[in-house]
């Protein structure tokens, strides 16, 4: 079988199996984060937290429930980190240095899972279990939260409420999270992905060498891994290691993991507003793109430009040939559109316009379909920007889903749009600016320009993966890549937030002959291009002097 027959199954079996699960899924998400009713294990939760599950909050509240949980969690982890030794199973790991343990909770709860260390020789089991795969549901809860708030904010009318942070954040963890990673664990662990406790030890290579063998409860890590799009392996190699990705059955499975939710919540946004047309849009929309990039990458990856690719009939430098050129093209493109970060492959191997794509699709804002709640939301507030240039090109007052599109939804959404990429651009001049971070480019030149962009990039979007020829294991990067993370991910959520408020103070207004039609293709095309030129007039020059450069050199 040909290469490029094998990659077409691939994304044809990917495709059949999420188009099966989307409608259910999206569904019974819907129904979980709109029920009245509480289970019995939910209302034990909310009596030890003091919470009134009846109580709806203001957007305010709702914001400042939500920041507490997740200074709370970057604090516990943090602690969790710096006494390691103090805790079970911790095989003998000393503590995690301080700049190191601040990058790392500041990471894992963000859902970016950003990882300046190699988790074998660095982390315990019970840290990895209590500490890292928690942080892995629960900060995936927090983005779904986040989504229904806003989505919330479309259906409600003349009131400021949003529901109740602790509820969302419970229900979607305890019936949406948790089912699926054990359904998903039992796949993987049957597929060869190893779960133990067992110690590490010492074997003997076929070549008279030694060689450390550690194991772990790998297979219930990696499902909430990849299903909450965070991507923080629980080895260094991440979905490279045979421990964590052992065939092309799981390999195709994990990237099924990584889009099945995204996909799903568009379905679910449909069911709210009571419109499912709105979210076939959505989807179109995230489709489109996310198939454009898995066949830019394919493409560029398959090229044989220069003799050791010729040799190899593809760019097979920093792959595994388990996956080839297709499985690992397909895991790429998929792992940076969302907001995972999981490499199967070491994307600065890849080619200068291939790994060029996979930091575009990063710099998109990881909306197509994006992270775990964040794509949702980040598409919605795209789609408000749409229907507000749509709205000057007909001299009219832009509606979406029955609000009005105001100066003051405008000025949140406008500052979500800014946000991350200030983020990046400022902490990225900087790194090239200072001598001290400079020093950490082992390729000078284009790439080496590429490399820090990535960096940036990826943890501003809570993304996570790396090009890997960046020594970032150092206190600058330590440091302002934890400041990164936080401020990439809780400064759109709190304008997202807002935003959800001032749509849901407003009354809702019926669809007129003015009403842009927000569910055909000609309003798909326009989100696309609106995407499309808001990347390209914000980073335009990084790309031109790296990929680009490098690329055409």
């Amino acid at each position: 079988m040909s290469p490029a027959l094998a990659g077409w199954l691939q994304v044809g079996l990917l495709l059949v199996a999420l188009g099966v699960c989307w409608r259910p899924l999206g569904d019974y998400i819907a129904r979980v984060v709109t029920s009245a009713s509480h289970w019995r294990a939910e209302r034990g939760l909310y009596r030890v937290m003091g919470v009134d599950p009846a109580a709806d909050q203001q957007w305010g509240a709702y914001l400042r429930s939500m920041l507490a949980f997740s200074a709370i969690s970057v604090l516990f982890l943090y602690g969790m980190l710096r006494l390691q030794h103090y805790l079970l199973l911790s095989l003998g790991m000393p503590d995690v240095p301080p700049a190191l343990a601040w990058n790392t909770a500041a990471s894992f709860t963000t859902n970016t899972n950003w990882q300046n260390y190699s988790g074998e020789s660095t982390l315990g089991y019970l840290v990895q279990m209590s500490g890292l795969a928690v942080q892995n549901f629960l900060s995936a809860a927090v983005g779904i939260a986040v989504a229904v708030a806003l989505v919330r904010g479309f259906i409600r009318s003349r009131t400021g409420t949003l529901g109740n942070f602790w509820v969302d954040l419970t229900r979607v963890t305890i019936r949406v999270l948790l089912p699926l990673a054990i359904i998903g664990g039992l796949v993987l662990a049957a597929g060869g992905v190893v779960d133990n406790f067992t110690s590490p030890h010492t074997i003997s290579t076929l070549t008279g060498g030694h060689q450390a063998m550690v194991g772990g409860p790998v297979a219930s890590q990696e499902v909430i891994k990849e299903m909450g799009n965070n991507g923080g392996g629980f080895f260094n190699a991440n979905s490279a290691h045979p421990f964590e990705n052992p065939s092309p059955f799981t390999n195709l499975f994990e990237i099924f993991l990584i889009l099945v939710i995204p996909f799903a919540l568009t379905r679910t946004f449909g069911a709210m507003v009571k419109d499912k047309r709105q979210g076939y849009a959505l989807l179109a929309i995230m489709a489109i793109l996310w198939l454009a990039s898995v066949a830019g990458v394919t493409f560029f990856e398959a090229q044989h430009a220069g003799q050791a690719a010729q040799a190899a009939h593809a760019a097979m430098e920093g792959k595994e040939v388990r996956f080839g050129i297709p499985g690992s093209s397909l895991f790429a493109a998929s792992t940076t559109v969302t907001s995972t970060g999981a490499v199967n492959s070491f994307h600065d191997s890849f080619t200068p316009f291939g790994g060029g794509i996979v930091l575009f699709n990063m710099m998109m804002g990881e909306v197509v379909p994006g992270g775990v709640g964040a794509g949702l939301y980040g598409i919605l507030i795209l789609a408000i920007i749409t229907v507000f240039v749509g709205g000057l090109m007909v001299g009219r007052t832009p509606e979406y889903i029955g609000k009005k599109i105001r100066p003051a939804e405008m000025k949140y959404a406008a500052l979500y749009i800014l946000t991350t990429p200030a983020i990046v651009l400022f902490f990225a001049a900087l790194s090239i600016a200072l001598s001290g971070p400079r020093a950490s480019i082992l390729n000078p030149g284009p790439h080496g320009l590429t490399e820090i962009m990535y960096a940036f990039t990826s943890m501003a979007n809570n993304n996570g993966s790396a090009f890997a020829g960046l020594t970032t294991a150092t206190t600058w990067y330590n440091t302002t890549g934890g400041i990164a993370m936080l401020l990439g991910r809780f400064a759109p959520q709190i304008f997202a937030l807002a935003l959800a408020g001032s749509l849901a103070r407003q009354q809702a207004v019926p669809a007129s002959a003015g009403t842009m039609p927000t569910h055909r293709l000609l309003f798909v095309g326009m989100v696309i291009g609106v995407i499309l030129i808001i990347v390209g007039l914000t980073f335009f020059p990084a790309l031109a002097l790296g990929p680009f450069a490098e690329g055409l050199h």
